[in-house]
């Protein structure tokens, strides 16, 4: 196994303290919090089965999903230490100056990167306000609130160092231009830290994500002549890129 990174122990010994603060962030006792985290991805399957369109999917995510989504993360990530594990590894690897955690769910990799020396500043961006006033109070807990800024609306002309985007271009009805995007966003010798899953599960489970092929052939097309893979050596889907200067 590799070396755990100094600064990251705590999420090997308890997930960044993860059981506590959402339990204490969303009023539930232990035996409650269990019962809730095992039953959370099959309510967000069926909640998404039965609300979610591409028409209106900013909304879903903004306004319907609330803390339902927060509970089906931390069941992955409780469940998935190792896996979990080596996203930080790369992030530590690679994270520096100023990150941007896009869509960044409960924070995990958000603090990770927050404890990173190399790093100044994390902005923690997610659409849906319940995750960024969960990710900024645990920032509160863990004593990072001028390291982690959760703000309600996305910064205006900032570039970052690196941006970091985990489980999520699959959620979006057009993950080619958010790619754009991040190319823009980055410095000349940013790095992006990025995961796709274009699959909806051999059983449906993931009735939310994009599995259009036109749209993915698209997404494929972009990341390939915008940026250039950088090795890592972990066992894992997410991939580290830096932007190719195409000038």
């Amino acid at each position: 196994m590799p070396p755990i990174p100094p600064a990251l122990s705590g999420y090997w010994q308890n997930a960044f303290d993860l059981e506590a603060h959402l339990g204490s962030f969303l009023g539930l006792g232990a035996a409650d919090l269990r019962e809730k985290l095992q039953a959370g991805q099959q309510q967000l399957a069926e909640l998404g089965r039965r609300d979610f369109g591409w028409d209106r999917a900013d909304a879903f995510y903004r306004d319907q999903v609330r803390s339902a989504y927060l509970l089906d993360l931390a069941a992955w990530h409780l469940s998935s230490t190792d896996y979990i594990g080596d996203t930080l590894r790369l992030v530590a690897d690679h994270a520096r100056g100023l990150v941007l955690d896009f869509g960044g769910g409960i924070g995990t990799h958000a603090i990770g990167a927050a404890l990173c020396a190399a790093v100044d500043q994390v902005i923690f961006w997610d659409i849906n306000p319940i995750h960024r006033q969960f990710v900024q109070w645990r920032a509160e807990k863990l004593g990072l609130t001028e390291r982690i800024h959760c703000p309600e609306n996305f910064p205006e002309e900032i570039f970052f160092d690196t941006v970091i985007c985990f489980d999520v271009v699959e959620h979006l009805a057009d993950p080619a231009a958010q790619l754009r995007q991040f190319y823009d966003w980055l410095k000349p010798s940013g790095k992006l830290l990025i995961n796709w899953y274009f699959f909806k599960g051999f059983n449906g489970e993931f009735p939310f994500h994009l599995d259009d092929p036109q749209k993915v052939e698209q997404f494929f097309q972009v990341l390939q002549s915008c940026f250039l893979e950088v090795f890592h050596p972990y066992f894992i889907t997410a991939r580290c890129y830096r932007k190719w200067d195409k000038s």
